[in-house]
């Protein structure tokens, strides 16, 4: 879950119909308050004392922290005006450093870097414990950069201007306090901005409701506003499109997670870019992209949920809306993603979850009807995601490719089409050994018929007795596709051990497009629920393992999963790990982030409450009912979706006298459970091990 002032500190307020009296564990609500972390601490000194104070989790994790830091991992690079840059986390620099480094320099096997900014040290210097959370650069010289820095790990920044040559932040310069805020430059003393201006600024989800325009040397006070949207619109942005030749600034209104709304700003003019709000338009150079969610009726022509097309951005503006088809999904296949060149555009495409590339031509400037040539890029290795890492599209066809796969470590190759084959240029070692296992796609029919892909990595000749201890992993929202990727953790700490790990495409995802999300919406959300329970109960009706040995893991949306497992299919596990979750389904919306997400669940609030509560795992817990073991792990920072809904769901299934439910707060790391490598291989290791230890 993606798209903000922290507010997310204080209690939040109940309604009307959610009382206290009603609702027992509403003092977990207040995140940071005493008797809540008093709590926590408690909690987190029982969990550790049964699962972390030995030896076996020490291994664990240590195995684990041995992957995160390794010198061998793959530096992952961006590319900035010949430099090539990263960000880079290891044991002598746990919060991180930010450096750069030559193409020559990064083909060999120990490149030398250009270090830009220690956050340890510079966490030493302020006395702050900062999280690098990314950079924004000012083309073409990317000389200036906006870099965004967390507090604790959470999605609320500062950001502060840096000088690229100075090496330093720049005294003076752009610097917003701590907001959930989005940037974009304009010009050398010019940035769009969208922060916590004062009360009422952001919208009910937490983000910017007005976005302005600030200029060098002025307070940000003075800024002028360039838009100001709802309170009930999801997030208000701009953006300046500095390609030469081809300048424009646009505006975009989220309405909701799905929807917007794209507006081209000319002065002080707005023009609406007229494509349905489900859909994406993204222009580049002459070209205007859009990206179906649903069926589109135009121009006498009507184009599949799903599809890619293009049209002169020009043209469209001007009224026409004659279209060249990219991509038209079919039963099997679905657009990852796309990516410009120069010249040529590469689309992304799974295949029933499995990767391949294409190479777009776009009709010379002389011949602008004339068909996109079409061609084949070499494919992935089989069971393996291939996907375009980072372009050049101002000056050059390069590409970079990043190759990975259950079994297979990472690599990162570079091209230019039609000039440079792809090459290797780093190869991730191996962190276990690949030879002993393999890899498998199933399917498996679910409640309603439809057919439900899934992954599994075993070892190779298993026995199919029903004894292998096993772990289902899945996600099933917000059309996130879970693909093929090598994870040395997962190696170590699951496979290794002798377990079998299985990824399970659940509807709710995008592994099939935009229909694949919306059959899991709103009040069609159970039948995601039905697609996992469908792929556990055909692991053990295959022979690979037996409910006491399958456990289930997933985070966030995948938490809520987790939950509805534990509620609606407690027999068929034998064990849970439920991670950053949401859970109180009735009190999501006005906890954290969670009114952003309502178009993919229902406002609990309305009418809505009617479906929602069949998939609200917090209100659904009976007291006499068998539950498999849970572990419930969290973040005191998350001001995503909040600490407080772990908190609750666990005490009150506490209360209840239910055995084996276990709690874990870590403090910083945001939503994603870690500030550091080391912190992040505590929570790895604690679900691994919990999950390996119940399913003995």
């Amino acid at each position: 879950m993606n798209p903000a002032h922290a507010q997310n500190d204080k209690p939040a307020k109940a309604p009307a119909d959610t009382q206290a009296t009603d609702d027992p564990y509403l003092w977990l609500e207040d995140i940071h308050g005493t008797r809540s972390m008093d709590w926590v601490k408690q909690q987190n000194a029982v969990t550790t004392k049964q699962f972390v104070d030995n030896a076996e989790f020490t291994r664990t994790r240590d195995s684990i922290l041995e992957v995160l830091d390794s010198d061998a991992r793959i530096p992952e690079v961006s590319r900035m005006d010949g430099w090539l840059y990263n960000f880079w986390r290891d044991q002598a620099h746990p919060r991180g450093i930010w450096r750069r480094t030559t193409l020559d320099e990064y083909r060999k096997a120990e490149p030398k870097w250009q270090l830009l900014l220690d956050i340890d040290a510079l966490n030493k210097a302020e006395n702050k414990r900062w999280v690098f959370k990314g950079v924004q650069c000012l083309k073409p010289k990317f000389d200036r950069c906006l870099i965004s820095l967390s507090p604790d790990g959470g999605d609320a920044v500062n950001v502060r201007e840096f000088d690229i040559a100075d090496r330093s932040f720049v005294k003076g310069g752009f610097d917003l306090p701590v907001a959930k805020t989005e940037v974009d430059w304009i010009d050398d003393n010019t940035i769009y901005v969208g922060t916590d201006f004062g009360p009422g600024s952001m919208t009910e989800s937490s983000y910017p409701r007005i976005v302005k325009q600030w200029k060098r040397g002025t307070p940000l006070s003075s800024a002028v506003t360039v838009y100001e949207g709802k309170p009930t619109d999801l997030a208000v942005s701009a953006s300046h499109d500095r390609t030469p030749g081809y300048e424009r600034d646009f505006v975009s209104v989220a309405k909701d997670f799905f929807h917007s709304e794209l507006y081209q700003r000319s002065g002080d003019k707005l023009t609406r870019v007229d494509v349905p709000t489900d859909a994406s338009a993204d222009a580049h150079r002459e070209w205007l992209l859009v990206l179906t969610r649903s069926p589109w009726t135009v121009g006498g022509s009507t184009y599949p949920s799903g599809a890619l097309l293009a049209t002169k951005f020009d043209d469209f503006m001007a009224g026409k809306r004659a279209f060249s088809v990219l991509f038209k999904p079919d039963a099997h296949t679905s657009l990852a993603s796309y990516n410009w060149t120069r010249h040529h555009l590469i689309l992304d495409v799974l295949d029933d979850v499995k990767s391949r590339l294409e190479v777009l031509t776009p009709p010379l400037m002389e011949t602008p009807e004339g068909d996109w040539k079409r061609e084949a890029m070499p494919g992935a290795p089989a069971m393996s995601t291939i996907g375009v890492v980072d372009t050049d599209p101002d000056h050059s066809d390069e590409y970079w490719l990043g190759v990975t796969g259950f079994l297979t470590p990472s690599s990162l190759q570079r091209g230019v089409l039609g000039n440079v084959p792809a090459e290797t240029i780093k190869h991730e070692p191996a962190f276990f050994d690949a030879a002993k296992f393999e890899v498998s796609q199933h399917f498996v029919s679910s409640k309603d018929g439809t057919r439900v892909p899934y992954f599994e990595i075993a070892p190779k000749g298993m026995k199919l007795d029903g004894s292998n201890r096993t772990l289902l992993y899945g996600y099933g929202g917000f059309e996130v596709s879970l693909q093929p990727h090598y994870s040395g953790s997962i190696g170590r700490a699951w496979l290794n051990r002798g377990g079998v790990y299985v990824v399970a495409n659940i509807r709710g995802g995008g592994e099939y497009g935009p229909q694949w999300h919306q059959a899991a919406l709103k009040a069609n959300r159970p039948r995601a629920y039905e697609d996992f329970a469908a792929v556990a109960e055909d692991l053990v009706k295959r022979g690979v393992t037996s409910a006491k040995h399958l456990g289930a893991e997933g985070g966030s949306n995948g938490g809520l999963l987790m939950g509805n497992m534990l509620t609606m299919y407690p027999q068929l596990f034998g064990a849970i790990a439920s991670e950053v979750p949401l859970l109180d389904m009735k009190r999501y919306s006005h906890l954290s982030a969670g009114a952003s997400w309502m178009a993919e669940y229902g406002n609990p609030d309305t009418a809505d409450w009617n479906f929602i509560k069949t998939f609200s795992p917090y209100q659904n817990l009976h007291k006499d009912a068998h539950y498999p073991p849970v572990l419930f792990y969290t973040t005191t920072s998350d001001d995503r979706v909040g600490p407080v809904q772990a908190r609750k769901m666990a005490a009150k299934m506490q209360a209840m006298g239910i055995s084996n439910v276990w709690f874990y707060e870590n403090l910083e790391g945001g939503h994603g459970a870690g500030a550091d490598n080391k912190q992040a291989a505590l929570m790895h290791a604690l679900a691994y091990d919990f999950l390996w230890d119940q399913l003995k």
